[in-house]
């Protein structure tokens, strides 16, 4: 399993292309998708894929390093195993060099301020340029900035809500076409069935939650009309009982209305639609419920479920709300700009040429944000290209030099296999690994703790000087969480299938 996503390491990672079993095509190089995607049948290889996916959960990015590290680790278990040394004997030592690992992290680490942009786009562009999507990192590094630190809620915050950021995504044009939106963009445009309005200025917005259509009853029923003069007097109600709703929203002083889907009954008819219209109003239907808390937080009004609760203090205010077509796609979005009183929430919305790139893109984008949460969580910075892992397996190995018996022997087989990470970047740019990694570790001893791999001009080079950096979060938690999954597969001695 780990050598499956090891060729995916790095800015000049291969990516994957992935059939799925419903026919779908995936492609992606990040770590936790190709994991979650693969068929795994072993028990101790699922455990590697919830590595991955708990790795994506507590720092989003260095989902590939995490499977990387675990399975050196694994492979330096094997070699201390058959020299005799007992497995809790192993796995004890490498908590002991784990924690030693993370203290040192912490060492070489440099503060970061969440004002000063620059390191936390360079942290992010570190983060985008090993994605499918990198060549628009200038465009997609701001926006993973700014719709970050625009949900925070005060700058003193440990965490932030990824769901407060809504990614739409919408087919045409390409992903340089992607725009922050501070305000709301609905996935259809308005409904123009009755030639109602589809741009509104100073807009009134109402979300309700009930049906625009004629009342049924709640069991299954049949009215069996046996003359005009009945069926002209159903029509006639139906057409009374619709009017009043709309009279109701006219009245609550609503020029945009959102719809919420409904299973029950329709949501709206071409007769409610068309009374709106007349009335000047906008009409957006089939909200989703789940989308629901979202808009009411963006837009400040509040959920409208009975005509008889249509009142202006449930309103929601906007500048501007209208259609814009999507250029490339000839679809269409809603957009909503200039909200009054803002929620602590932002709107991404995300342009492709396609699906497989769309749906990369929202994954670079999502692993893009993860890293700026890291920051805002851990707030420092650790060098990248593999310069902190050769820093830590070196200080771990002088750290071995003064312990005694097998625990010494462990730490350094610990720190030999944190090499993996420098070598396998090495590898995967098409360079000589080995001489990479001697010339990683001789730059090290002489003090240079920023010395990593340069992709892009095949050499060694300060990371610092070249800004590549990375959160200090999503290191610590590698490290640790490779840890714990391999002292608990040492920790089985038997598999026991129960059919």
């Amino acid at each position: 399993v780990a050598a499956s996503v090891r060729t995916s390491l790095g800015p000049r990672g291969m990516d994957k292309l992935m059939q799925l079993s419903d026919g779908e095509v995936l492609i992606s190089n990040d770590g936790a998708t190709i994991l979650s995607k693969m068929n795994v049948l072993h028990p101790a290889a699922k455990m590697l894929v919830d590595l991955s996916q708990s790795q994506d959960i507590e720092a989003g990015d260095g989902t590939t390093t995490v499977v990387i590290l675990a399975g050196a680790f694994l492979d330096a278990c094997g070699t201390l195993l058959e020299k005799g040394i007992h497995p809790t004997a192993i796995a004890s030592a490498f908590l002991k060099a784990s924690e030693q690992a993370t203290i040192i992290l912490q060492g070489i680490s440099k503060p970061v301020n969440l004002t000063d942009r620059d390191s936390l786009l360079n942290a992010v562009e570190t983060c985008l340029s090993s994605k499918v999507v990198a060549q628009s990192t200038d465009l997609l590094a701001p926006i993973a900035v700014d719709s970050v630190l625009g949900i925070m809620e005060h700058q003193n915050a440990t965490s932030v809500d990824l769901r407060d950021i809504k990614l739409v995504q919408q087919v045409g044009g390409t992903v340089d076409d992607t725009e922050l939106v501070r305000g709301l963009v609905l996935h259809k445009g308005s409904t123009k069935t009755a030639g109602g309005p589809s741009q509104m200025k100073n807009a009134k917005i109402a979300l309700i939650q009930y049906c625009l259509s004629a009342p049924k009853t709640d069991m299954d029923n049949n009215v069996v009309v046996k003359d005009y003069a009945a069926m002209d007097r159903i029509l006639r109600e139906e057409r009374k009982y619709i009017l009043q709703q709309c009279k109701a929203i006219k009245k609550s002083g609503a020029n945009v209305v959102l719809i919420q889907k409904s299973i029950l009954r329709d949501a709206y008819n071409e007769l409610s639609l068309h009374f709106l219209a007349k009335m000047g109003i906008l009409v957006v239907t089939d909200i989703e419920r789940t989308d629901v808390d979202f808009i009411c937080r963006t837009l400040g009004c509040i959920p409208i479920a009975h005509p008889d609760q249509c009142l202006p203090d449930k309103l929601g205010h906007a500048e501007n709300v209208g259609d814009v077509v999507m250029e490339g796609g000839g679809s269409k979005v809603t957009k909503f700009t200039g909200v009054r009183n803002p929620g602590k929430t932002m709107t991404v919305l995300l342009r492709g040429s396609n699906d497989l790139v769309l749906a990369e893109a929202s994954r670079s984008l999502h692993d893009a944000q993860c890293v700026v949460r890291s920051l805002i969580k851990q707030r420092a910075l650790i060098a990248g290209g593999g310069a902190a892992e050769t820093e830590v397996a070196l200080q771990l190995q002088h750290y071995a030099e003064s312990l005694q018996g097998k625990d010494a022997h462990c730490v350094k087989a610990y720190a030999e296999a944190l090499e993996t990470l420098p070598y396998t970047l090495a590898e995967n740019a098409g360079m000589k690994p080995i001489h990479v990694v001697t010339e990683l570790r001789k730059q090290h001893k002489e003090g240079i703790k920023g010395a990593g791999i340069n992709v892009k001009k095949f050499k060694v080079s300060d990371m610092y000087d070249i800004n590549v950096v990375q959160p200090l979060l999503v290191s610590t938690s590698a490290i640790s969480l490779a840890t714990e999954t391999v002292c608990m597969i040492l920790k089985i001695d038997d598999l026991v299938i129960v059919a």
